[in-house]
């Protein structure tokens, strides 16, 4: 690929994947779970370590679907944010609206090179067909 794709952005958006994959699971076991002792909303991190080795990797296809993925943890932040009444589940659902944002945003501008390139190669392709009729 020609696009000149930003390393920082592709490290950046893995660490705030993996932060908040840590934070999930610390939330709803240990910090503010909904049950005492820790709850199945743990379960919630799945989806999250799904793309995990795709975003690792770098692989366009991975950041695309996995940064519409992390809208729903970005969601979820906000309800919790403005619902809950545990003090403690208020600051990790804050931490997790800043995780996802963050991993939301490096996507974002990390393939915004490759989308650029593509595009440019589709204009490509559809004037030398349209040369060729």
């Amino acid at each position: 690929m020609n696009a000149q794709l930003n390393p920082v952005l592709h490290r950046v958006a893995a660490a705030s994947l993996i932060g908040l994959i840590v934070l999930c699971i610390a939330w709803e076991m240990w910090l503010a779970p909904l049950r005492p002792g820790g709850s199945y909303m743990a379960l919630k991190v799945l989806p999250l370590i799904l793309p995990l080795p795709g975003i690792l990797r770098g692989k366009i296809y991975t950041l695309q679907w996995s940064s519409m993925l992390i809208l729903l943890y970005f969601m979820e932040g906000c309800v919790r944010a403005w619902s809950d009444p545990n003090p403690a589940s208020v600051y990790c659902a804050i931490a997790e609206i800043i995780l996802s944002l963050v991993f939301y945003f490096c996507a974002i501008f990390y393939l915004r090179p490759a989308k650029k390139a593509a595009k440019a190669r589709a204009k490509q392709v559809a004037a030398v067909a349209a040369k060729e009729q």
